[in-house]
This record gives structure tokens, sequence and C-alpha cells, in this order.
């Protein structure tokens, strides 16, 4: 594995103001992912909130992937590209972007009810955020990945879901996925420490059923292979020298 490029301060800026205008763009695509709305039409709705903000989307043409964001129904864990699908009263919806700024991307994904869900699929989404945050917490320099897998890991099936352990976080920067991987699985003590300077995606991808999941024919969107349902959080994160700071954070946003 190549080693991960480190930032400098300068980069780093750029890459939070970056986060700041993606925390800001998925913000307002939540609001609007209300029953009756297709997915089509969010990612329309995206595509003037990056024309508006004067960033591109990190997404659209990247390995040929044809929008400018992900926006996952349901049983869609991952990639799912908008179309005539339409929301309705308690689905959930994960909506993933990335913007491109200034040579930097940033990368952050957020699943969010549609309407009214039902209180097991609301704790299902609240755990495996909170695996996330207690992921970003414990992140300090010399830390290793397999400390943060395994946080995550244990955090969301202690509660009975899964981890899925074919889809990964990632280092970000000058191009959208980077040195290392952030497995969702893992062990304590192993892998790559963390140092001042990398930027990296974390990116817990849960099913509420079993693990495992397939590709559909479209190339890209992966589902759940028992249709159970499914969720992802994500943050763009830098490692500084006392631990970690969120680069895709919604504070401050009203």
């Amino acid at each position: 594995m190549n080693a991960p490029t480190l930032k400098t301060q300068e980069e780093i800026a750029i890459m939070r103001e970056g986060g700041k205008i993606l925390a800001r763009i998925l913000h307002e695509l939540a609001k609007k992912a209300q029953p009756g709305i297709t997915t089509e039409m969010l990612d329309q709705e995206a595509e003037k909130l990056f024309t508006a903000l004067k960033v591109k989307p990190s997404f659209k043409g990247y390995r040929g992937y044809p929008a400018n964001i992900c926006a996952s129904v349901n049983e869609e864990i991952v990639h799912a590209i908008p179309g005539k699908r339409r929301l309705y009263e308690g689905d959930i919806i994960t909506l993933d972007a990335g913007v491109l700024h200034k040579g930097f991307h940033t990368d952050s994904a957020v699943t969010v009810p549609v309407g009214t869900i039902k209180p097991e699929i609301t704790t299902f989404l609240k755990i495996v955020e909170s695996a996330l945050y207690k992921a970003i917490s414990i992140i300090r320099p010399g830390i290793k990945i397999g400390d943060l897998s395994e946080l995550i890991q244990k955090t969301v099936e202690k509660k009975g879901y899964s981890a899925v352990r074919d889809l990964t976080g990632h280092g970000i920067g000058k191009t959208l996925h980077e040195p290392p991987m952030i497995p969702n699985f893992g062990k304590k003590n192993t892998g790559l420490s963390l140092i001042p300077g990398m930027t990296i995606a974390i990116e817990p991808i849960v099913n509420m059923g079993e693990r495992f999941m397939k590709t559909l024919d479209d190339g890209w969107t992966i589902v759940t292979r028992d249709g159970s349902l499914s969720c992802q959080f994500e943050h763009t994160i830098v490692i500084t020298t006392k631990g970690a700071e969120i680069l895709t954070c919604l504070e401050n946003i009203q």
C-alpha cells in the first residue's frame, strides 16, 4: 500500500472550506428528502447547489459515474444512481456526496428518514451514526486504524446489525480515494498508525440484516442480498496533534 499523503496547513484550510460547503449541500438536500420526491429530483437540486456554491461534484464522471450524488434508498447500500425511484413515508435514504474545491476533495454522507419511520429504524440510524462519532472521538496521533475499525464493528454488531466488509472508508485529498483504507471491521492495534496531517473519510456502512451484498445490473447500485435496510454516515476528518477535526461538519448551520 502506498503511504498516505500528509496535508499542509494551507491544504487543510482549503479542505475545511470545501467541507463546510459540502455540509451545506447535504443539509439542504436532507430537508428536501420528503415523501413524493424522486431521487432524480434530489440530484437536480444538488446540481443547483453545486453551481450556486461554485464547487464541482467529486462523483460526477468518476469512473464514469453519471450523477452528482449517490442516493441510496432502503435496501440500497451505496452508489445508487439517482433516477425515477420515488420516496415514500417510512423510507430511509442515504445522501452521499463529494465536493471538489480548489483542487481538493471532501466526502460526506448522511442517512435520513423520509417522514415518520418505525422506532426500530430510528434506533438503527442512531446506533450507526454513534459508531462514526465514537470512532472519531478516540482518534489521536499514533492510534491505529484497527482501533477505529474494531470500535465501529463492536458498536453495531452488539445491537445485531452487520458491518459491511467489502466497502471501506479511505484517505482523501487531491484525489477522491487515497491510501489508507478504513475498514468498518477489524482488530485493535492493527493497521497503519494515524499521524497529524492525514485526511481520511470514515464511513460506517451497516446493514440491519446480514452483511452480504450484491451489485445490480447498472454496475453501480449495491444492495443488501437479503433485502434488509442499510445506512451510512460519513465525515472527512483531519488528524491533528491533539486528535481529530471534522472538516464536513454541520456546525453553525441554521
